[in-house]
């Protein structure tokens, strides 16, 4: 392919797949106002079936099939890389209960707004292990960042919060949790692939989740609308948005398709007010582009 054609298909892939992200926040709040709908189940429900998806496209490409034959018997010999796939799918669990008590308690474009400060985390980590200080644009971003989090929790007023206290605090524990889900799985990537790693890792926390909360004992009383809703977020909000985007990674390179991934809190923000009626106030809107603006600076 010719590399114009393959940086268009990039760019393309990645925006859509960012976008696919922003939707499935927006779905995933519809879904619990809308129906009631418990954060762990719904957390349980989408990677459990998502894992199966991705375990039939590695299944179907032949060196991700590869891949994923290695990978199996590899969890059978070793324990390091057992412990790996364990420790990943347990970052990935509760980074995802994280994010969606968040869009629970506040909105989808707050929450994955609060997500992005991940890269403030990953950032300070870099810092001190190659025992370096922070570059000039680091320290725009990290200012960016602080600024932003500063107007969306408070709306410019530091004497009250303008979003539940709750929310703030399961939104850092969103970003903290998304740098570890970010950093942990580096080497498996590397050596496996998305598909492999991604539908191993889901099908793990998606098979925890299941024994754990039972999700058939508790199940929503859905019509066709939420049936409907909770299928999108398992093919289009997880399988196909991180398929899409990991395609853009490997047509553009990672710094960006990370830039070009600042679609899904603009998606997210659009989706939470055209369908859910959700309204923002200037300072919310100033505060989420400060934070798009640090990942310009830090990526």
């Amino acid at each position: 392919m010719a590399k114009a054609s393959k940086t268009t298909r990039g760019v393309v892939l990645t925006l859509i797949g960012g976008t696919c992200w922003g939707f499935s926040g927006t779905c995933a709040k519809f879904l619990m106002d809308g129906y009631g709908v418990d954060p762990v189940w719904l957390v349980c429900v989408r990677q459990f079936f998502a894992s199966w998806l991705f375990l039939a496209l590695a299944a179907a490409v032949p060196g991700d099939r590869r891949r994923l034959r290695d990978l199996v018997r590899e969890l059978g010999r070793g324990w390091r890389t057992l412990a790996l796939v364990v420790v990943t799918a347990a970052c990935m669990m509760v980074n995802s209960v994280c994010y969606i008590v968040t869009v629970k308690v506040t909105n989808s474009a707050t929450a994955t707004v609060l997500q992005t400060l991940a890269l403030v985390v990953l950032m300070v980590y870099s810092c001190v292990t190659a025992r370096r200080g922070p570059r000039r644009r680091e320290l725009a971003g990290l200012a960016l960042a602080l600024g932003g989090t500063f107007l969306i929790a408070t709306g410019g007023d530091p004497a009250h919060l303008a979003m539940p206290a709750a929310g703030l605090a399961w939104g850092l524990a969103t970003c903290v949790t998304y740098a570890l889900y970010s950093a942990v799985p580096e080497g498996l990537l590397k050596r496996w692939g998305s598909p492999a790693v991604n539908g191993v890792t889901m099908l793990v926390s998606g098979t925890v989740l299941l024994v754990a909360t039972r999700p058939w004992e508790g199940m929503p009383a859905f019509d066709a609308a939420g049936v409907a809703g909770v299928v999108a977020i398992v093919v289009v909000g997880t399988f196909l948005a991180y398929a899409l985007y990991m395609q853009g990674v490997k047509d553009l390179g990672p710094l960006r398709a990370s830039m070009l991934g600042t679609s899904e809190p603009i998606a997210a923000t659009v989706f939470s007010a055209l369908w859910l009626g959700t309204a923002f106030a200037p300072t919310d809107l100033a505060g989420f582009a400060m934070i798009i603006a640090m990942v310009y600076l830090t990526a």
